[in-house]
């Protein structure tokens, strides 16, 4: 099981993008890696809260986890902590063992004068999720994260 780590300066105020974090329309947004177009199917953004979410790839693939051209995954809140933390377990709906497994998702956002530094931590990647390249989708998603927040 591995973890990938990201940090990131957004010139953002933190109360801005902790919404931009439990909102559906902005996870939408920026929660999806370039080449993919996302599909928030549900999303109850309180602890105990479900979501379930659709990324699929702009061109046909064979590496999607739960079909030739999709991931969908859901999962629940565990932890919201105003303006400052963010918690969520998640699973891909799959039917490849190795994609199999509960992943949580940890944001945390403090002060960095005129802005935020999140800190994401993703742990527990299933066995067949390559760590880098978790770690580059992950990526993209924070950089249209930022470009969402700091055009405010």
């Amino acid at each position: 099981m591995g973890t990938t780590r990201l940090n990131r300066r957004l010139r953002a105020p933190r109360a801005v993008v902790y919404r931009a974090l439990l909102s559906a329309e902005a996870v939408q947004q920026w929660m999806v890696p370039d080449s993919m177009t996302s599909h928030v199917h549900s999303f109850d953004a309180r602890e105990g809260g479900a979501f379930r979410i659709s990324l699929t790839y702009d061109v046909p693939t064979t590496v999607g986890k739960t079909s030739a051209r999709t991931d969908t995954f859901h999962g629940r809140f565990v932890k919201l902590v105003p303006d400052t933390a963010v918690v969520q377990v998640l699973e891909f709906e799959t039917d490849d063992p190795a994609m199999r497994g509960e992943m949580t998702i940890t944001y945390t956002l403090a002060d960095a004068g005129d802005g935020t530094d999140l800190t994401g931590v993703h742990e527990n990647l299933p066995p067949g999720m390559s760590p880098a390249d978790n770690e580059l989708g992950w990526s993209m998603s924070i950089d249209k994260l930022a470009k969402l927040v700091e055009k405010r």
